[in-house]
């Protein structure tokens, strides 16, 4: 069977008809051109508000842990001056410790230093004892100066007012020489280390007449 041709050119002048040029559908497989507008993702709802309750717990829990705060603050303050206090307390204690340390020892030398007056008393009324008496009259200064050395002193009491807390009496005497209250006589020295009294003075008070 013979083709006609006139009917050939016409078939292919349809399917030229029929096909998009080969630019177009490079660029259509190609994707949108640079004016294509592009939209951003929508962003997520927010989340609900807090209920008044869940408000009110937390605003609760708060003000409980504000207060827990407060009374730990509290107590650390209140160690604080107590730790402050036990080291200026035991400074103290330690400081009168060492000032008052010789305090058993000066006692001791007390009743030896008494025994060394009463020989001297006995020594002044016999005259044939001229030369024990400045013995003992030279015992009696080192042992003095052994005391003031370590800060202990005789009590001034003689004619001085009386005063219960450097003086014991143990007589009174009316006198009309001396106002009432007055040490008229000293019996045995009292002593003080520093200004803590080892022993009073052992006194006369006059009385009033």
């Amino acid at each position: 069977m013979t083709r006609d041709p006139s009917n050939a050119e016409e078939s292919r002048g349809e399917n030229r008809a029929g096909s998009p040029p080969a630019d177009t559908v490079a660029e259509g497989a190609a994707g949108p051109g640079p004016t294509a507008a592009v939209t951003p993702p929508a962003k997520p709802a927010a989340a609900p508000g807090a209920t008044p309750a869940a408000t009110a717990i937390a605003d609760e829990a708060l003000a409980q842990a504000q207060a827990e705060i407060a009374v730990l603050k509290d107590r650390e303050l209140r160690a604080r001056a107590e730790l402050e206090n036990y080291r200026k307390r035991a400074a103290r204690e330690l400081g009168e410790s060492l000032r008052y340390a010789n305090l058993p020892i000066i006692r001791d030398l007390l009743p030896v230093l008494d025994n060394v007056e009463r020989a001297i008393q006995a020594a002044e009324q016999n005259a044939d004892a001229a030369g024990l008496l400045e013995g003992l009259k030279l015992v009696r200064q080192q042992l003095e100066d052994v005391l003031q050395r370590h800060h202990c002193k005789p009590i001034e009491a003689l004619h001085a007012v009386f005063n219960p807390h450097l003086h014991h009496a143990i007589l009174q005497q009316p006198s009309a020489e001396f106002p009432p209250n007055t040490v008229l006589t000293v019996t045995q020295n009292g002593y003080q280390l520093h200004d803590r009294v080892v022993r009073p003075s052992q006194v006369i008070v006059s009385a009033s007449q």
